[in-house]
């Protein structure tokens, strides 16, 4: 399990930075393109701030904020005992996207944007959607799921009583 949680993080990392080098190949020197003409377009954008632009201009605490979030999602990754579905889900997409966005950060200093949903201000790229929507599943595994299921594993790992000639209860 431990190898293909890596793999799914690796690959979601390639995917995005194959995104961004091609928007920077193709979409930088032509600034943007309407895809659905008053819903979406694809510009390209440098964003040194985090999301919605906050933080701007402070690219090394990001880089350290960062570094930090993924030591301890990865940590507790393969630590916890009682993950589901949605809580590796929603690690692996967040590491992913942390991760493709500190190599932004690492090499260019900024992070490539290049979605633009018209109704919404923001200019945000793949990883910022792995992000939130890895955020939004751990909320939901955490405010709904998490305590079921520990307690579901607790139960199944309880010893069970026996009897005098050893048979269980």
């Amino acid at each position: 399990m431990s190898i293909l949680i890596l793999l799914l993080i690796a690959v979601l990392t390639a995917v995005d930075q194959f995104i961004k080098m091609t928007v920077i190949t193709n979409l930088k020197p032509i600034g943007s393109v309407t895809c659905i003409p008053g819903l979406l377009e694809f510009r390209y954008l440098e964003n040194n701030g985090a999301a919605f632009g906050f933080f701007a201009g402070l690219s090394w605490l990001l880089i350290i904020l960062t570094i930090g979030l993924m030591a301890a999602l990865l940590v507790f990754l393969f630590r916890y005992k009682h993950h589901t579905w949605m809580s590796h889900t929603s690690c692996v997409l967040i590491i992913a996207g942390g991760i493709g966005n500190l190599i932004d950060r690492f090499i260019f200093g900024y992070v490539v944007d290049y979605i633009h949903v018209l109704f919404f201000p923001y200019v945000f790229n793949f990883a910022d959607c792995c992000v939130v929507v890895g955020a939004i599943l751990f909320a939901v595994w955490y405010l709904f799921f998490k305590d079921k299921k520990e307690a579901a594993d607790k139960k199944v790992n309880e010893p069970t009583e026996t009897t005098a000639d050893g048979v269980g209860k």
